[in-house]
């Protein structure tokens, strides 16, 4: 199968989970591009910011015509992780390719995991948000997308609803924002990485991603929000063992 076949195909992927579940783009977009389309760990995370940041852009636009994305909430969030995001951004790229495939198989377990456990329970937006905790909060989503070129999605919407007490939609849709600024933020330093990525497969990827965040929307509105997490969790789990296993390797 052609590389620009797999490009299709892997973007479409990425952008139904991100614009279903408003996370776990980059958490799918990096191995694809490793394993499927031969791009270093390095080079993939790099990648995976772009294609993340351009998708989430598209599904920002259509959550805040929802009227789901709170911006002083995400701007302020996002704003904790800007330095942590920039700074690890620079720092992938002095770390060994191992060293990145398993920390982010371990990240790709621990999101599983957290997508298989039941709910606690959602906000309703009446919780009193917590500065410390927040920064907190902005602060390590921001240094977990600079250094392992994910968006945290799947991170960030627990935690907008645990600390900023935001309802599940609303969550949802900030978290888009908070992915676009974390995302921003780490290629400003990996900027000089870019000039060496394969834009023939990552423009078809971004593409598709983008389009297929527009379905996600629409099939979030029609399948089980925990149905849907299920199936994305077990995915995650057979990408981050393989990954693990070649790490060790």
């Amino acid at each position: 199968m052609s590389a620009l076949i797999l490009a299709l195909i892997a973007g479409a992927v990425v952008g139904l989970a991100l614009g279903a579940l408003g996370g776990g783009g980059g958490v799918l977009a990096v191995p694809a591009l490793i394993y499927l389309l031969g791009f270093t760990p390095s080079a993939a995370t790099t990648a995976g910011l772009l294609i993340v940041t351009a998708t989430s852009l598209t599904a920002l636009w259509t959550r805040a015509r929802a009227g789901h994305v709170r911006w002083r909430a995400g701007a302020l969030f996002a704003a904790a992780g800007l330095v942590p995001a920039a700074l690890a951004g620079a720092a992938a790229a002095h770390l060994p390719q191992p060293v990145l495939t398993g920390a982010f198989a371990l990240l790709a377990a621990a999101a599983a995991v957290r997508m298989l456990r039941p709910a606690r329970g959602t906000g309703d937006g009446s919780a009193a948000p917590r500065p410390g905790r927040a920064a907190g909060a902005g602060a390590g989503l921001g240094a977990v997308t600079g250094l392992l070129g994910v968006g945290g999605g799947f991170l960030a919407v627990p935690a907008l609803v645990a600390v900023l007490g935001l309802e599940m939609q609303a969550a949802v849709g900030t978290s888009q924002l908070v992915i676009v600024g974390n995302s921003l933020a780490s290629l400003a330093t990996r900027g000089f990485t870019a000039s060496g990525l394969d834009w023939a497969v990552i423009a078809p990827f971004t593409a598709a991603a983008m389009l297929g965040a527009w379905d996600g929307k629409r099939l979030a509105g029609k399948l089980s929000g925990p149905a849907l997490q299920r199936v994305f969790a077990v995915l995650l789990l057979a990408v981050a063992a393989f990954m693990l296993v070649d790490a060790l390797s």
